[in-house]
């Protein structure tokens, strides 16, 4: 455990997800536009969306914003393409994803996103759902995690 882990968790001290009021998640479809996914973002100052099927509302994927701008800058995308051209898609077989509820542990999170839970690497961000995971809550950033211990009384 790192120095800085060991420093954000006494200022944890048994607070949970729904703590951090994540924002709701906003979630986009795969056949719409990506500048109006992107105007979507931008409005709400959002850094991920979730890309949802269109018919079942089941998560695809997510749109990282910033990777997103990169790859209208390189040319790989344009604002005229669908979503699903620049979306990060969820592998679906053979990858057991860990399940982020509003009820997970700081700790928790925070050993997600350095990669310490079921060695998945490194996250940007988490996907808050129910306890199912057939709804999609809201989205946890590593910065809204930083921003909780600053604003934490020691």
């Amino acid at each position: 455990m790192s120095q800085s882990t060991s420093k954000w968790a006494l200022k944890y001290r048994g607070a949970t997800v729904e703590d951090l009021d994540p924002p709701p998640a906003l979630s986009t479809k795969p056949t719409e536009l990506i500048s109006y996914a992107l105007m979507n973002a931008y409005e709400r100052d959002y850094s991920h969306l979730t890309v949802v099927s269109e018919e079942t509302r089941a998560l695809l994927g997510y749109l990282n914003i910033p990777r997103l701008k990169e790859m209208l800058k390189n040319g790989h995308v344009h604002e005229t393409d669908h979503v699903e051209k620049a979306m990060q898609k969820f592998q679906r077989s053979g990858k057991v994803y860990k399940v982020i509820t509003m009820d997970t542990p700081l700790e928790e999170l925070e050993a997600f996103f350095t990669g310490g839970v079921e060695g998945g690497g490194p996250q940007d961000f988490a996907v808050v759902t129910d306890n199912n995971r057939r709804f999609v809550l809201g989205v946890a950033t590593k910065g809204d995690l930083e921003e909780f211990v600053k604003r934490r009384p020691a």
